[in-house]
């Protein structure tokens, strides 16, 4: 799976470089202290082989170095969306999409982001979705059809913004 993920470039905005980073930083700097904290005061009790807190603190500490190394081979392969070359009027990634589900009547907006930033319960979708690779391309006016294992769904694109 890594080589899968090392030759494809992953989409992100701004925005989510910034949060990868962030959580970099936080991973690397405080949360790595924090559980060499846990170890020295768990080996410090003794016996480590019924030392629920020391099995704890190792079990934390490689979910910490999997995320670690999780983030930085996104970040080797990371393709930042521009702002700048957002087309206010086409949606791409990074586009802000207001679309009316034509079946339920419902007005939607998503943010188009990159797989690794979608957040579906924040209103953000991946360009990979069905949905948003349905969108992608398209602009105000134009009714897009979504195969999803539901059934096909329309939509109708009402405004695209930048983000």
């Amino acid at each position: 799976m890594e080589e899968e993920v090392q030759g494809k470039k992953t989409m992100l905005t701004r925005e989510g470089l910034k949060q990868l980073e962030d959580e970099l930083q936080d991973l690397k700097v405080n949360q790595r202290r924090d559980v060499a904290e846990k170890l020295k005061e768990a080996r410090a009790q003794g016996d480590l082989s019924e030392n629920a807190e020391y099995d704890a603190a190792k079990a934390d500490k490689q979910q910490i170095e999997a995320r670690i190394e999780e983030i930085e081979t996104l970040l080797k392969n990371v393709e930042v969306v521009d702002d700048s070359e957002v087309m206010g009027d086409i949606i791409t990634v990074g586009t802000t999409v207001d679309i009316k589900d034509l079946e339920f009547d419902e007005d939607l907006t998503y943010k188009i982001v990159g797989p690794t930033e979608s957040d579906s319960l924040h209103g953000k979708i991946s360009n990979e979705s069905p949905v948003g690779k349905a969108l992608i391309g398209h602009k105000a006016g134009d009714t897009v059809q979504v195969e999803t294992d539901a059934g096909l769904i329309k939509y109708k694109v009402l405004a695209v913004a930048r983000s």
